[in-house]
């Protein structure tokens, strides 16, 4: 899977969640259940929709630490053994 607006292939998977009456939040899929709880391993979401065509286009905040972590595998994400041989 590609990015659409830019082409690069490194996509995090997460959810996008109801924080009961605040702004929805994207959860990263490999952030433990715990975290998420602490409010740790969510990300602030923005919107853009367009006038003309009315598409709706969600991004999401990371932050540099995120960039770092994810955008050193471009391609495909390495499995969770060769992350642990890696000593991530």
């Amino acid at each position: 899977m590609n990015c659409l607006a830019c082409g690069s292939s490194a996509i995090v998977t997460g959810t996008v969640f109801d924080t009961n009456g605040g702004s929805p939040e994207f959860k990263i899929d490999d952030v433990s259940a715990w975290k998420t709880m602490f409010g740790l391993g969510t990300r602030k979401i923005r919107a853009y929709g367009c006038v003309h065509c009315q598409h709706l286009q969600l991004a999401v905040d990371f932050n540099e630490k995120d960039v770092q972590r994810y955008q050193q595998f471009e391609g495909e994400q390495p499995g969770v053994l060769e992350r642990i041989n890696l000593g991530e």
